[in-house]
């Protein structure tokens, strides 16, 4: 998901894009000559077009493949991003001044220019590259609640610059997705369609893009890892579990942070926003109301998308728009894909933020009781739940400020008496929980690590929160060096800063940590808040989102 740190980052990107001077680069593909722009020991390849614009009666449907490249293109700059849904941002009364400039200055400030022709990708590579060189490939994919982001948000020059500095040399790619309606519309009718998930079909087409052409900018199309936070983190999760677990042989390895198969449930339950946008265009009478949606001016389409729920709204991680159960390419609910064992027998890394809960729970400060709180989660997270199982949440996530999250800040951070309590069960329900179940179905299965990070836990009323761990790889810490070394060799472990970070197994659940302290990475364990945790897993599995 798109938030705080990772706007901050992309701010340097787009500066760092506009820059570029120097020698210039080229690549051939097809019967075309990309050049590209050097600076230093990297070279960018920008805004290349990987899929066919899904457009006019292309809207809706699944991408298709880009068409032999011709003539001479300067691939110099980011292409647009996809559609943007629109933020509403409300900051709560008592947030503390340093937090706002943080939250308003940083984040909102990110400029998105997009367009509905967004299918581009991006390649850096080390200039030394050749199309003999062979080298391994990471395969970022930016996070945004799935209604938010562009991969021009993340500049990953310098990542490609401190693997040459290990003797690790990597290549980064980049792509955009369809994001909101235009990547995720969900209904009964999509379904019949066979049009679900555009968003992660965009991402598969662009992997099978860089299985086509990434030989040619000097990368090994057999050792690609594809790599995200949060949406895409979610997204690599969906990766391994789609098609039943066959990858198709388009990546070796998986490296996630903060997301893992969740529990999302079938397509259909996202009938009540298609309606919604169907009945505020005036396609609710046309005979087929996608058909209708196709046609439509992007503009009418844009402002009936941007009405829907965004992230920052009350229901807040209880999301309008996200990946759902199609019946095709993920076939199941993506636990129980993972429940039996269809999952892409590949390396992974996973890893979540020791606070993921409170940045989005800044827009429930009006929930002040306890009442209030059970309507909430019964409302957005467990419809189907019954009074028991409602009681147990209310027991496993207390009122007392000492358990809530920002965790082991004693009764500092309440912005409301129920903040803490909330930010806690969505960290758990969306983050925590799912990882750790993904790691123990997995365990003995195939490689594993997992990481922890409890960096910026000062931050005032957010704490460690969701996406800080983001600046560990992208500004040089030592959970880029572990990065690199995993795409390298499926294995963090290897030159770099930070030490030796061991295999999770049941029966040793362990974490690399990543500390404020003087200490800043040390070894614990996945332990805390068992029964809570426990629990929610058994609820759904049960009753998915």
């Amino acid at each position: 998901m798109l938030f705080v740190l990772q706007l901050g980052l992309g701010l340097f990107a787009i500066r760092t894009a506009a820059s570029l001077a120097g020698a210039a680069n080229s690549v051939t593909l097809d019967s075309a000559t990309f050049t590209g722009a050097t600076s230093g020991r990297v070279t960018k390849f920008l805004g290349i077009p990987y899929a066919q614009p899904p457009t006019g009666d292309r809207r809706f449907r699944l991408p298709e493949p880009i068409s032999p490249y011709t003539g001479t293109v300067r691939a110099t700059a980011f292409g647009p991003s996809c559609p943007q849904h629109k933020v509403r941002l409300t900051l709560p009364v008592g947030l503390a001044s340093d937090a706002v400039d943080l939250i308003v200055n940083t984040a909102y400030k990110a400029v998105f220019p997009d367009s509905e022709d967004c299918l581009s990708i991006n390649v850096v590579v080390p200039s030394s590259a050749t199309p003999t060189s062979k080298l391994p490939v990471a395969v970022w994919i930016y996070g945004g609640a799935f209604e938010l982001g562009s991969a021009s948000l993340y500049d990953g020059g310098p990542i490609v610059e401190r693997s040459i500095q290990l003797g690790e040399p990597v290549i980064y790619v980049s792509m955009n997705y369809r994001l909101s309606a235009f990547g995720f519309l969900a209904s009964q009718e999509v379904k019949d369609a066979g049009v679900g998930n555009l968003g992660l079909q965009d991402q598969r087409e662009a992997l099978r893009w860089i299985q086509k052409y990434i030989s040619s900018f000097g990368g090994d199309p057999a050792k690609v890892t594809i790599w995200g936070e949060s949406a895409g983190a979610i997204s690599v999760a969906l990766h391994m579990v789609a098609n039943n677990g066959d990858n198709e042989g388009l990546f070796r390895g998986a490296f996630m942070q903060s997301g893992s198969p969740f529990p999302s449930g079938d397509i259909s339950g996202g009938q009540k926003y298609y309606d919604v946008i169907v009945a505020e265009t005036g396609c609710s009478t046309a005979p087929d109301t996608l058909a209708c949606l196709r046609s439509l001016p992007y503009s009418v389409l844009k402002t009936a998308s941007d009405n829907s729920p965004v992230f920052l709204d009350h229901q807040a991680l209880a999301l309008a728009w996200l990946p759902r159960a199609d019946g095709t390419f993920l076939t199941d609910h993506p636990q129980k894909l993972v429940q039996a064992g269809k999952v892409a027998n590949v390396p992974f890394v996973t890893g979540d933020c020791d606070d993921e809960g409170t940045l989005f729970s800044l827009s429930t400060l009006n929930i002040s009781t306890a009442a209030q709180f059970r309507t909430y989660i019964k409302t957005f997270f467990m419809p189907q739940s019954t009074n028991t199982e409602l009681d147990q949440v209310l027991a496993f996530y207390p009122s007392d400020l000492t358990k809530g999250s920002p965790f082991n800040t004693g009764i500092l951070n309440a912005l409301s008496p129920q903040f803490k309590r909330i930010a806690a069960f969505q960290g758990d329900f969306i983050f925590q929980a799912p990882r750790r179940f993904f790691l123990q179905q997995r365990s003995g299965k195939q490689n594993t690590w997992a990481y922890l990070s409890k960096r910026y836990k000062t931050s005032p009323f957010l704490g460690a929160f969701h996406a800080t761990d983001i600046l560990n790889v992208y500004l040089g810490g030592e959970l880029g060096d572990y990065l690199i070394n995993f795409v390298n060799n499926l294995d963090p472990n290897g030159p770099g800063r930070g030490i030796p970070w061991p295999k999770y197994t049941t029966s040793s659940p362990n974490f690399v940590t990543f500390n404020d302290n003087l200490f800043p990475v040390t070894i614990t364990q996945d332990t805390f808040r068992k029964d809570a945790i426990d629990f929610l897993t058994e609820v759904t599995l049960a009753n998915p989102l």
